[in-house]
């Protein structure tokens, strides 16, 4: 698909990029940034461009990716992606915001087909870390 994973995800805080219970991991959210550096700014409002924040979406999912592959060893791994939560900072009103959260899971749907497909979660809240515009966590299943 000629995509890149970032070369690393630094965490902001004091939280693991994710945890391997049984054959689920669960991946801490991860916002839009590229090597610690944030892209993509919120809140939206009236007007935006829904393709840019698809594309903040969009890399969420790639540092997700990164964190499945530092904690399980290998993308190969995944049986199945289970379910995703997108947050996207966003004025009182904004109605695209599930729309802009579709960034990322397009992405898994394109990598793993049907078992990229998942339940979801997709929420406009005021602010996010580091002013970002999207964050998004996610359960995978294992082999």
């Amino acid at each position: 698909m000629g995509l890149a994973l970032p070369p690393s995800a630094p965490s902001r805080a004091l939280f693991l990029p994710g945890k391997i219970t049984g054959n689920l991991l669960f991946l801490s959210g991860q916002i839009c940034e590229w090597e610690g550096l944030p892209k993509y700014f919120g809140p939206v409002g009236a007007g935006f461009d829904t393709a840019i924040g698809q594309e903040a979406a969009r890399m969420c999912a790639l540092n997700l990716l990164f964190s499945i592959r530092a904690v399980a060893g290998s993308l190969s791994r995944v049986r199945q992606v289970i379910r995703l939560g997108g947050y996207v900072a966003a004025d009182p009103g904004y109605p695209d915001g599930p729309m802009i959260v579709n960034g990322a899971s397009q992405l898994f749907i394109d990598l793993w087909g049907d078992a990229g497909r998942h339940a979801r979660t997709a929420v406009n809240v005021t602010s996010l870390p580091a002013n970002a515009l999207v964050e998004v966590e996610a359960v995978v299943e294992l082999l």
